[in-house]
């Protein structure tokens, strides 16, 4: 019992700066993941970019995982390898691919003779163009091809960071507050998103010219503290391993049969298909959502010698961003009265983060309150799942949040165009609604996976759930521009017979027919979480279970 209690992971304070450690580095990876996403209206304008051609970019991240079963080669990689050596690994390809999108949006590779190149070639895929999976398609800009090229590249390293993490997790908290510790990963990395829609438009505009290479710029920085971030842990865990004298590589070595254990589980085609369906509703809106807002929201342009217009007010919004964010997460380990003080603050800093995304008339800091509630909210729904289980209920219960909101988007939320204010609390209260429900994701769903499969595979059996995964944020980015242009034909024809500009054009785009796309991807995930449920009372997966037997 002595040499247990000296083991690093069971010290609270260390196994949590693990996986603090763990969680920058996502936080850092989830900014560059949508980096473009609030500037689809200055992509358009500067690139040329249409919905089309940012809509295959943006898909273009899951490429290779998805078509060259790379996340497949990666869940080997971690088992065989360790977290360790593949966490440096991940921050690495990620820097190398999001350098490549970078080259592509600025200025030096405009006019190029390797632009040139890209205009007129990748136009043909031969075996992907025949089957309509081609990354790339004729007319295409060259910036873009080579972004998404880029962007391939860098989704191979954030989703073997994905899975790579989720095992660090598990090996640092099994046992333990496994379900809070990838709630909290989760929640952390997910203000990346908020980070990345208040400062990638602050970093595009910035001097009042507009310069998008800026905002890439900006990522590609934050991934080089995500790659310092992975080889710290790898130095903290190197350490635990001696403690424990158990080596990364298995005395029972991995074996490629044992991936048919994995597929033969029920409970497991079940949890990866409702990810796939959780995530599909969520990213693919993401990289659209601003855009959204844009052309759903009344707004008027503030006078550039207003404070709002400041760049100050800018840093000023994000540091009260995070006074609620920190407030409203550590509230929930707080003691009464200092815990109801807390929520208090969080609220009115809340209020007052809201009050300046209006009066900022910005579509992206509206979309940026996305994880502000989910982060209050995720050690409540941690603790649940680790002390009381059900996690089964709260997947089916954030199934029908999911549907709720964009159901809101694509029928409410048009009704307040003709009033700021109104459609401003109905795109707020949505809009916090819709990450609440995305939290019970990492707070439910994922914890379940070590109760499905073998510890040795659990590498492997991330990296197939992050595989099929990939498929559908592959696709329904892609779909959801194609779907844009397909329902705004006559918006498309307007701009190319010149009787509209593109910057106009930017912001009228009608997002009803992607938006119930997305909302049926949350029924679809409704009827599957009923039947997880039902299959894990018949056959006693444990989902409903806690992961906490023994205090």
């Amino acid at each position: 019992m002595n040499k247990v209690q000296k083991v690093m992971r069971d010290i609270p304070a260390a196994r949590w700066t693990a996986l603090l450690l763990l969680a920058l580095a996502m936080f850092c990876s989830y900014i560059f993941m949508d980096i473009l996403s609030p500037i689809k209206d200055l992509m358009q304008s500067t690139r040329g970019w249409d919905s089309t051609a940012f809509g295959t970019m943006q898909g273009s991240e899951t490429f290779l995982n998805v078509f060259v079963f790379f996340l497949i080669f990666a869940g080997i990689i971690l088992d065989k390898m360790g977290v360790r050596f593949t966490a440096v690994l991940s921050g690495a390809v990620m820097l190398i691919g999001a350098a490549i999108k970078y080259y592509a949006v600025t200025d030096s590779f405009i006019g190029s003779g390797l632009e040139t190149w890209f205009n007129n070639h990748l136009n043909y895929i031969p075996g992907f163009d025949e089957l309509g999976i081609s990354p790339f398609y004729k007319g295409m800009p060259g910036s873009a091809k080579l972004a998404a090229i880029g962007f391939m590249i860098f989704g191979c390293g954030v989703e073997m960071a994905g899975i790579t993490v989720s095992r660090g997790i598990v090996k640092w908290f099994k046992g333990k507050e496994m379900a809070l510790a990838m709630g909290s990963e989760m929640a952390l990395a997910r203000l990346g998103v908020a980070t990345c829609m208040i400062f990638s438009p602050f970093f595009a505009k910035l001097g009042g010219t507009v310069d998008v290479s800026r905002s890439v710029a900006f990522g590609l920085v934050l991934l080089m503290i995500a790659l310092i971030m992975f080889i710290v842990y790898f130095f903290m865990d190197k350490k635990l391993d001696s403690q424990t004298k158990e080596a990364e590589e298995k005395d029972d070595p991995f074996k490629i049969s044992d991936v048919g254990t994995i597929l033969k589980s029920g409970g497991f085609w079940l949890v990866a298909l409702l990810c796939v369906l959780y995530y599909s509703a969520i990213f693919p809106f993401q990289k659209y959502a601003v855009n959204m807002l844009q052309c759903n929201l009344v707004f008027t342009e503030v006078p550039a010698d207003s404070f709002w217009a400041s760049e100050t007010v800018t840093i000023v919004q994000y540091i009260i961003m995070l006074v609620v964010a920190a407030t409203a997460f550590t509230s929930n380990f707080s003691k009464k009265p200092l815990k109801q003080i807390m929520l208090v603050v969080s609220c009115i800093f809340l209020v007052v983060y809201c009050y300046m995304g209006y009066m900022r008339q910005s579509a992206e800091t509206i979309f940026a309150v996305f994880p502000l509630l989910a982060v209050g909210i995720t050690p409540i729904l941690g603790k649940i799942v680790d002390h009381k289980g059900k996690a089964a209920t709260m997947l089916i219960f954030g199934s029908i949040l999911l549907v709720i909101c964009h159901l809101t988007f694509a029928f409410i939320l048009p009704l307040f165009k003709g009033s700021a204010v109104g459609g401003a609390v109905v795109a707020y209260i949505t809009i916090l609604v819709l990450g609440a429900s995305f939290s019970l994701v990492p707070a439910s769903l994922w914890p379940s996976v070590p109760k499905l499969v073998d510890e040795k595979v659990i590498g492997s059996a991330y990296s197939l759930i992050f595989w099929i995964q990939n498929i559908g944020l592959w696709l329904f980015p892609m779909l959801i521009g194609k779907i844009l242009d397909a329902t705004n034909k006559g918006l498309v024809e307007q701009v190319n017979s010149g009787a509209i500009t593109v910057e106009a054009a930017a912001t009228q785009y009608n997002y009803t027919a992607p938006l119930l796309m997305l909302a049926g991807l949350g029924v679809a995930a409704l009827i599957l979480g009923i039947i997880l449920k039902r299959v894990d009372k018949k056959k006693g997966l444990g989902l409903e279970l806690p992961n906490i037997t023994e205090e």
